[in-house]
């Protein structure tokens, strides 16, 4: 069997990975090429082209970008069409996936597409799209079933593979010691993953992490990222940094400030209370908030569908909104412990075994 993986994104890599891994041991000889990352290679796909020149934020960021995508599309395009797998599978990257399957339907190619687009959150029309172009559609949240199911869709419901890659993790025992932590309270900064995350988030965290003089801070960094986007942090001397170690040190965390997106699940599954900030242009932010149909943008709440975590967005996080809730969290009492609360509720939703092995399994049945 052959199979074409593209994602573009640092956690489509990861889940592609796991998801790899799971078809390795279901179907050793699988054939594997595509676009992804260090992961993905490392179980053995053959990289055509890496995530971090494809990985492109917001509506400004893409427009800028139209003609690096485009060149990618056609080198993705010609590649499948020389290789000629027996399916596709796209994880996430809706903007470029959801235009890839309509080129494969045409070409009578099938698809197969783990982890479905945000279609439930903006433009819901875009469901219809998916349903005509897309063979297999393998969800990781448990309300994307009824969502599709409005389009007359009969979707799977795999789990979720953030929970495996968490129930997966095994921690070190040095860690504490190998970044000289000691014995005090971590905080656990977030910034996120994309360069343009960093520019937008990292001023507003140091300024509050100057407001906890007596705190240490702990940022999980990435390496593939220039150390200069780290600039508003480096100088400040209650804070470290950590890289590819976010497992580890959401295990030693007692709070959290987390920029959306799937961070913030893995934050609620290793159980750290944690406020979610964001921030968009002017202009993007307007768009989105006329196109956004839902209440919530962090996963855990949009998983609970309710408020589990507090989430400041554009004007709303500000150094003083930011300062007091991770006052609120730092504190036992009512406040955390109903957090910690919300937090198993997300967990037993999601709990339905590997979703890694859930989707191997439903790829190789077709």
């Amino acid at each position: 069997m052959r199979l074409y993986f593209i994602a573009g994104e640092r956690s489509g890599d990861l889940h592609g990975g796991n998801l790899i891994k799971a078809l390795r041991r279901f179907h050793p000889e699988v054939q594997l090429r595509g676009f992804g990352g260090d992961r993905m290679q490392a179980e053995g796909m053959e990289l055509v082209a890496h995530y971090n020149q494809m990985a492109f934020m917001g509506v400004i960021q893409v427009v800028l970008n139209l003609r690096k995508i485009a060149g990618w599309m056609r080198t993705c395009k010609a590649d499948i069409l020389n290789w000629k797998p027996d399916a596709v599978v796209l994880i996430d990257y809706g903007g470029f996936n959801m235009r890839l399957a309509a080129f494969l339907k045409e070409k009578n190619i099938r698809t197969v597409y783990y982890i479905s687009p945000k279609v439930w959150a903006w433009n819901t029309g875009r469901a219809l799209k998916l349903k005509a172009t897309v063979d297999q559609m393998l969800c990781i949240l448990p309300f994307e079933k009824a969502f599709f199911k409005k389009f007359d869709w009969d979707v799977t419901y795999v789990g979720n593979p953030v929970m495996d890659a968490v129930r997966a993790f095994k921690p070190a025992e040095s860690f504490r010691h190998r970044h000289g932590l000691g014995s005090q309270h971590v905080v656990a900064l977030l910034p996120g993953s994309r360069r343009i995350e960093l520019k937008r988030m990292l001023p507003l965290m140091a300024e509050v992490v100057r407001r906890f003089p007596q705190h240490l801070f702990v940022v999980a960094a990435i390496r593939e990222l220039p150390e200069s986007l780290y600039g508003p942090l480096m100088a400040l001397p209650n804070v470290r940094f950590v890289y590819d170690e976010t497992y580890e040190l959401l295990l030693q965390a007692r709070a959290a400030i987390v920029t959306s997106g799937t961070a913030t699940l893995e934050t609620g599954l290793f159980r750290v209370p944690q406020v979610v900030v964001y921030k968009a242009t002017a202009l993007e932010y307007a768009i989105g908030s006329r196109i956004i149909k839902v209440d919530y943008i962090s996963l855990v709440n949009l998983i609970a569908e309710a408020p589990v975590v507090r989430e400041l967005l554009q004007n709303e996080a500000s150094v003083e909104n930011v300062t007091s809730e991770l006052q609120q969290l730092l504190q036992e009492g009512e406040y955390r412990a109903r957090m910690l609360d919300g937090y198993q509720r997300v967990w037993d939703r999601l709990d339905i075994g590997s979703a890694s092995e859930n989707a191997a399994q439903a790829i190789l049945r077709k």
